[in-house]
């Protein structure tokens, strides 16, 4: 362990900014979850009702959690765990891949393993670095609750169910980090796992059953046991709090680890479990241009968001007509209220058609991870060193960025249209009456220029201050995302809300369908896009993180 306290002091000095906006954000989203809930749903009465309905459509709680009483802290942890569960696992796997497989790939390993430190310590400095990590957080969390008023009892189990979350996905990302050949690989594999768990864990939440007991409780189904976000559900802090569910998460986190410190003992540095497969003597024709090149290297993180676009979109045409049916009448005002709450300001209409356009919304939320993911390689790349080489041959500048925002557009056309056939398709199994179809394409087309938008922002990020691309990029995206998706379900004002371009899409509900917001998101997108094209091209190489 030699170096140890070096190590883990040179963890928190490279990550000390994104990891300040991590926990800021855990302590913003833990106030304004609060505020929510007391302004929308202030009380009891107006949550029993609220929960009468997700039992009734079950549907919906694939995007909230089981419903588990009327209490403020219970209501507030059902609509909001899952998501945060979401966004803990995806720090705690970024974390712990940039240290192992992204230090391998810059070549610092070779280096720190070269001194007394070895190949096991700066793993450990790693494990210890995100232990600590998830503990702020979830004191954040657990301190959030206590200073509103919530009892210790249920505050205290609420921050360990996120911390086993944390926890585990930590350990999972290290695992994932010495299976795959590439941080982009190795991430890729752990943010899926994140998204699955998520996934699994809604599948479960909405084939429970109502308990016999509690009319306003529900007990999750037996699937949800699949996943660590279900885990932590599992813990109920405000209602029946239960403290061995988190030893679960714990427990597959400690094994993750092992497994990794056991796999990085074995293994030489560069190497993995699944080796990277052996490259042409020469490249194929295709590849003599940079678009060409930027499509190969991100080819099948792409794939991996075209499936989870046609599955989303599956998913939500196979539901939505299921929500006419398991609705009464006398309660779906109320549900298309809480619908279009994610559906847009002032989103109103038929409850089908806001249950699709809200669902889009989300599938937006994909395609524009897809298309930012595109200018974060172009940083990557940069940083790597390997721009440098294209940029030696008769390749200019322009050329070059263009190549990664033209695959990043296309990227988003592609995951757009999977999805609309996927709705098409499931909606179709279900019988849907056929207008359905013009506003399943509707919804779909009215989320382009948003994640233009936001595609445009990022690159201007890129050219303008190249070091904070990835950290202030995603920050960007992560933000503009739940403020513009959840913003209205949390009541947030309506400056909050302007801020996402996500809160600007066209209402396609309305008889009168108004694109002129779409319109000039879309000349906005163009001209940014541009400038940042020409500011790349007048500033210099920004080699190293």
């Amino acid at each position: 362990m030699s170096g140890l306290g070096a190590l883990l002091r040179q963890r928190f000095r490279r990550d000390r900014i994104q990891l300040l906006v991590w926990v800021l954000g855990f302590a913003a989203l833990a106030s304004v979850g609060h505020s929510a809930v007391e302004q929308s749903y202030g009380t009891a009465t107006d949550r029993a009702g609220v929960i009468a309905l997700l039992e009734q459509t079950p549907s919906v709680l694939i995007l909230r959690g089981t419903p588990q009483g009327t209490q403020t802290d219970a209501f507030q942890f059902m609509l909001l765990f899952a998501f945060l569960g979401v966004m803990i696992g995806l720090m705690a796997t970024f974390l712990a891949v940039r240290h192992t497989r992204g230090d391998e790939e810059q070549g610092r390993a070779e280096l720190v393993e070269s001194t007394p430190a070895g190949r096991i310590t700066p793993l450990v400095a790693t494990v210890i670095e995100g232990v600590i990590a998830v503990a702020v957080i979830a004191v954040v969390n657990t301190g959030g609750f206590l200073l509103y008023g919530a009892d210790a009892g249920g505050a205290v189990p609420a921050g360990l169910a996120l911390a086993s979350v944390g926890l585990c996905f930590l350990g999972i990302g290290l695992l994932a980090a010495q299976v795959m050949r590439t941080s982009r690989g190795a991430n890729g594999v752990a943010a899926a796992l994140v998204a699955a768990a998520y996934m699994v864990r809604g599948i479960g939440d909405a084939t429970g059953t109502v308990d016999a007991d509690d009319p306003l409780s529900m007990t999750a189904g037996w699937i949800s046991w699949l996943s660590p976000i279900g885990w932590g559900q599992r813990t109920s802090p405000f209602s029946d709090p239960a403290w061995w569910p988190v030893l679960l998460g714990v427990l597959l986190g400690a094994v993750a680890v092992v497994g990794a410190i056991a796999l990085r003992s074995s293994r030489d540095i560069d190497s993995s479990i699944i080796p990277e497969r052996a490259g042409r003597a020469h490249a194929r024709a295709s590849l003599s241009g940079p678009i060409a090149l930027v499509w190969r290297e991100l080819r099948n993180p792409t794939i991996g968001w075209l499936v989870a676009g046609a599955l989303f979109g599956l998913l939500v045409g196979s539901l939505s007509e299921t929500l006419t049916a398991s609705a009464p009448a006398d309660v779906k005002q109320n549900l298309g209220d809480t619908v279009g709450s994610i559906a847009g300001p002032n989103a109103h209409g038929d409850l089908v058609d806001l249950f699709i356009v809200a669902m889009f919304s989300m599938i937006g939320a994909i395609a524009a991870v897809c298309a930012v993911q595109s200018v974060a390689r172009a940083r990557q790349d940069e940083a790597n060193g390997t721009a440098e080489i294209v940029l030696s041959t008769a390749v200019s500048r322009i050329r070059w960025f263009l190549g990664y925002l033209v695959i990043a557009v296309v990227s988003t056309l592609l995951v757009m249209a999977v999805a609309v056939l996927g709705a098409i398709a499931g909606a179709a199994g279900a019988g849907a009456p056929s207008g359905t179809i013009d506003t399943i394409t509707s919804a779909a087309v009215a989320q382009l220029p948003a994640v233009f938008l936001l595609l445009a922002v990022v690159a201007l990020v890129f050219a303008l201050v190249p070091r904070l691309t990835i950290g202030l990029g995603w920050t960007v995206l992560l933000l503009a995302i739940f403020v513009g998706q959840f913003g209205g379900l949390f009541g947030l004002p309506d400056w909050a809300r302007d801020i996402s371009p996500f809160s600007h899409t066209p209402i396609v509900t309305e008889a009168d369908v108004d694109w002129a917001p779409a319109w000039l998101m879309l000349g906005i997108a163009v001209v940014v896009a541009a400038a940042s094209v020409l500011l790349v091209r007048r500033r210099d190489v920004a080699l190293g993180g």
